[in-house]
């Protein structure tokens, strides 16, 4: 009996041994430092300050062991207790599976795919940016703690979207430098602090409010953090390959004017206000000097905008340096000037490869290697790396379970909804009245493509395509492709596509872009619709009962003026990649379920466009060659919507409650410096911002009633501008100041303000590069108000 027994628990243990074992393979716990017997270095000492911890671990390496640190995938140091670590994770708008330290293999097979960044920004949600950039770091933390992920993400791209041929244009928040730092902000700090739960949300499912909790602080406290968010790609990055220029070779040249107010100002909100951790230097030169190379550029974010984290290049951006730009005689002095201007580690191994003989050359220091050290391991004991078992840890608790949950999913369809963009409505077309419709066509190949994500995307939680979205609403949908591909070299397949637009009741035509036409590494010569999809959609408007609807995909603008001026063409809706609730959310518009109410983030031009040199960074318009300029601040001509178009199915107006007339400002001299300089700044018409020490005091607010006159409940988005009040040489049209989200029910009004800093949001760059504020009648322009503002000393 008593034999059976121990045989028995014997059995027990034995399967119970044999789960735990399943159970780890297939939840893979994170490797970390300071496990027994290495815990007692110093290092690991958690009593002690950060930087004595890593000044602790550095002195211990070996220069062969530094060298290993130098690359994104670092090796394990047994001796040491230091296991491998992989840099490089990507999470733009979701977990991506570009990045090697991702894999989607472990318990964790998918996670929330949100829509391309590009239409999330055509929300103007401030809030909204912000919790979708926490919903992805609860799902990367979960990865991490099943072994899936590193905890160092390098998002978001926060390149302004110069040129509409830019084949990476959909990853950014669009062509206002304004609301890219405001977007990299909210990203930066979402990603990597924790949200709070407790997110305002309306009746109706849309995210508004601010609540916000941080990170608790504890021992280095405000220091911690939950993730690494990495600001990319610095500087004046913005062209793949057009013509003869690659961006591995590209000599953007720059003038200080626009580096100043336009290519450098979301980098700074990024690392001054949204305190990232990883900046991220481009593949590009500027003005001559390989971005990861500059050490003028690289100096000034961190002794101008006190950055304290790491500087990674883009992937292989060191070897191209010699490879590519031949900037340097050989390889070792390529890595060489990377380590000395401030480059910290290579995504790639031309380090590993070239570090070593450069330091027996004497190009490489011992202190060049620290310096670097220093800051990749203070970002890494930031995050708990070397704070002992993550199981224990804060975050500890996210798991399976936390990734795409009905919560986040329901963000991703709400993103969806907040910024498809309504772009014509003959005679209010849309809504429709599923009721009246027994059949519907769709037709177009990317109507039938899973989850259209765009770049980075990684494995959707559900594949669902936008025809999918419509089979709820409609009991008979008929399909066709039209097009073999997006590229649409064939009409082949016009004929069943004619076929069922004649047959159904109203024809939806999804056209436009995908990857094949703009991504990484591929820009688009031509603003048109690929191949023939034009004639597609005009054959088909020609057959159908009742004019089509016609749905944009891409992130690019797309010159469909002709469809614009065609009758038969009722509507045009953009959704550029709305990922895996896209089809939902498209269907709930187009029935009425959902009014639109986002925004062109960006200018969408003629095919004229198309002749502007890709390769000319200039903002500024020059009349006297015929350059036309760059983006709704200083493009003087043509064009098809402009930056901030978008239409409801509702009217909105709004109406100034209160304003000031006048702001004085006082300049930071003594009493005779200061009647000099106010003669002088009299005579130009501006003074300079640095001048005005108390212009933070000087911020004031804007309130504004927002009424709702239709029937139907509505998102309104506000976009405040402001003209400066003369022609000050290299001044803009007009530039966004200030904007806002507000949901008005119908027939309701709501109330909202905007808080406008004078030096910050009213200047702009003189020729020297440096900040202006033009004295005088500064026009403030909101919807159909118009309010004046003097500026006077």
């Amino acid at each position: 009996m008593t034999k059976n027994i121990h045989f028995l628990i014997l059995f027990i243990l034995l399967n119970i041994l044999e789960f735990n074992v399943n159970l780890t393979k297939s939840n893979p716990q994170p490797q970390y430092p300071c496990q027994p017997p290495h815990h007692k270095y110093k290092f690991c000492n958690k009593k002690l300050s950060i930087s004595n911890r890593v000044h602790s671990l550095i002195s211990l390496l070996t220069i062969d062991e530094k060298i290993l640190h130098l690359s994104d995938n670092t090796t394990s140091i047994p001796r040491l207790g230091l296991p491998a670590y992989e840099w490089w994770s990507e999470s733009l708008h979701g977990i991506g599976i570009n990045g090697p330290g991702i894999n989607f293999n472990g318990s964790i097979k998918s996670a929330t795919s949100f829509p391309q960044v590009i239409l999330t920004a055509a929300a103007f949600n401030r809030t909204l940016w912000h919790s979708i950039a926490s919903a992805i770091a609860v799902e990367a933390r979960a990865m991490y703690n099943t072994g899936q992920s590193g905890l160092t993400f390098w998002a978001p791209n926060i390149n302004v979207f110069r040129d509409p041929r830019w084949g990476r244009g959909q990853e950014t928040p669009g062509e206002d430098p304004m609301v890219v730092s405001s977007y990299a902000i909210e990203y930066v700090t979402g990603f990597q602090q924790l949200n709070s739960k407790a997110d305002k949300e309306s009746s109706n499912g849309h995210v508004f409010g601010n609540t916000r909790r941080v990170l608790k602080e504890d021992d280095d406290a405000g220091d911690k953090l939950m993730l690494s968010a990495c600001c990319k790609h610095f500087t004046a990055y913005d062209l793949e390959k057009w013509g003869d220029a690659t961006r591995y070779s590209f000599n953007a040249v720059v003038t200080r004017q626009d580096m100043e107010d336009t290519f450098q100002a979301p980098f700074r909100s990024c690392i001054q206000q949204a305190k990232a951790s990883c900046l991220m230097c481009s593949y590009n030169s500027v003005n001559g000097v390989p971005a990861c190379a500059d050490k003028v550029l690289l100096d000034k974010v961190r002794t101008d905008w006190g950055f304290d984290g790491y500087i990674t290049s883009d992937c292989d951006a060191v070897a191209t340096i010699y490879e590519n730009q031949n900037y340097t005689q050989t390889p070792e002095d390529a890595v060489a000037l990377a380590l000395k201007a401030g480059t910290n580690i290579n995504c790639g191994t031309y380090m590993l490869r070239y570090v070593k003989s450069a330091f027996q050359q004497g190009s490489v220091l011992e202190e060049d290697l620290d310096r670097a050290l220093q800051y990749l391991f203070s970002v890494q004991f930031r995050l708990g790396l070397f704070d002992g078992n993550p199981a224990k840890g804060q975050f500890a608790k996210f798991g399976p379970q936390d990734v795409c949950t009905s919560n986040n999913l329901e963000l991703a369809l709400d993103a969806v909804r907040q910024g498809i963009v309504l772009l014509k409505n003959d005679q209010k077309f849309l809504p429709l009245d599923k009721r009246r419709i027994s059949t519907l066509a769709i037709v177009g190949p990317m109507a039938n493509v899973s989850s259209p994500g765009g770049t980075y995307t990684g494995v959707p939680c559900k594949l669902k395509s936008i025809r999918d979205g419509f089979h709820r609403h409609i009991n008979r949908t008929l399909y066709a492709a039209g097009c073999l591909d997006v590229g649409c070299n064939s009409t082949a397949g016009f004929p069943d596509a004619i076929s069922i637009a004649k047959e159904a009741d109203y024809v939806i035509v999804v056209a436009g872009l995908d990857l094949s036409q703009e991504t990484e590494d591929l820009d688009r010569y031509s603003l048109l619709l690929p191949g023939h999809q034009t004639n597609l959609v005009s054959a088909l408007a020609a057959v159908s009962k009742k004019p089509i609807i016609l749905v944009l995909t891409g992130g690019g603008p797309i010159d469909v003026s002709f469809a614009e001026k065609d009758p038969r063409i009722a509507s045009i809706l953009w959704v550029a990649y709305p990922g895996e609730t896209g089809g939902k959310a498209l269907s709930e518009i187009i029935f009425g379920y959902q009014n639109p109410g986002g925004k062109l983030p960006m200018t969408w031009y003629l095919e004229s466009y198309s002749k502007v040199p890709m390769t000319n960074m200039s903002m500024r318009a020059d009349p006297a060659s015929g350059y036309p300029g760059r983006t709704y601040r200083f493009y003087t001509g043509d064009l098809l919507y402009g930056f901030g178009h978008g239409l409801s199915y509702t009217s909105f107006s709004s109406r100034l409650l209160s304003a000031p007339n006048r702001l004085s400002l006082s300049l930071g001299k003594s009493n005779w410096k200061r009647s000099i300089l106010a003669q002088e700044h009299s005579r130009l018409g501006y003074i300079h911002v640095d001048e005005v020490p108390s212009c933070s005091l000087s911020k004031f607010f804007i309130h504004i009633s927002v009424t709702n006159d239709g029937d139907m409940d509505g998102s309104h988005v506000l976009l405040l501008f402001s003209r400066v009040p003369q022609n000050i040489q290299g001044s803009p049209q007009k530039q966004l100041v200030g904007f806002d989200r507000v949901h008005v029910p119908a027939r309701k009004s709501v109330e909202t303000s905007l808080s406008i800093n004078p030096c910050e949001f009213l200047s702009f760059s003189n020729d020297q590069g440096n900040r202006i504020l033009a004295l005088g009648e500064h026009t403030l322009v909101l919807d159909d108000i118009e309010h004046v503002v003097s500026i006077e000393m």
